[in-house]
């Protein structure tokens, strides 16, 4: 097995650290400012679109996305929570994949696909973004969430000589990011894909140490290329 994948799975496969991180207030925002583009833009086509979450881990982001009126399938490697060929309590089916592989959904079915902390995992994220093309209809939408590499803090620390924390490989969690985003990387990538970007936010600036820093919302809204998560909504262009 591959050792990124092999290490991928062995911190999030069960999905007791996704639901976690998913739990703090600066991850809900993320997922919150995801969806709400997703939905904008899936909802121009259609008033119930087929979505499907990519990397799901568990069924937090498409139980809101169902709540919000969409119709939603998980795409995620097995796991002990979800066995494959099953649905979960709400109904939602499961597909089992690996995203580094090609998706095993038929061309231009979905309305919308959730790609929330993928890319970054990933050696090939051009192909992953085509496989997210090749699934969409005419026009779907894609919403793209990835840490982001030239945050305000991390601006500071390539000008006192340190490194981005997104390039430390003694971090205890992003030592796995292996294809790092800037807000330009990622709209150059969604360009080459495919995508025309419709959409940019950022869940909060941090100002201050990783530990003791200060999310601040407003400064998100005004310069989301600085925040810490960037959220890019893209529709597929024919």
């Amino acid at each position: 097995m591959d050792p990124i994948l092999a290490a991928n799975l062995r911190s999030y496969t069960d999905g007791t650290q996704v639901a976690a991180y998913l739990a703090t207030a600066y991850h809900a925002r993320r997922v919150a400012d995801a969806s709400d583009l997703l939905m904008r833009e899936t909802r121009r086509r259609v008033a119930r679109p087929l979505i499907a979450d990519l990397g799901a881990g568990t069924r937090t982001v498409s139980e809101g996305l169902c709540r919000r009126g969409a119709r939603t399938v998980m795409v995620d490697m097995d796991t002990a929570a979800h066995r494959p060929g099953r649905a979960t309590s709400d109904h939602i089916p499961l597909v089992r994949a690996d995203l580094s592989h090609p998706l095993p959904l038929r061309s231009a079915t979905v309305d919308g696909v959730f790609a929330g902390e993928i890319i970054e995992h990933l050696f090939d994220p051009v192909a992953f973004l085509r496989e997210c093309w090749r699934i969409l209809v005419p026009g779907g939408a894609l919403v793209v969430t990835t840490p982001n590499l030239a945050t305000v803090q991390d601006r500071v620390r390539f000008l006192l000589g340190r490194s981005p924390r997104q390039i430390d490989a003694l971090h205890p969690y992003l030592n796995l990011h292996i294809r790092p985003f800037t807000y330009s990387s990622l709209v150059r990538t969604f360009h080459t894909c495919g995508f025309r970007p419709v959409g940019f936010r950022s869940n909060y600036v941090v100002v201050g140490g990783e530990n003791r820093g200060i999310s601040v919302r407003f400064l998100a809204r005004m310069f989301p290329s600085i925040g810490g998560s960037l959220v890019l909504v893209g529709v597929k262009i024919p």
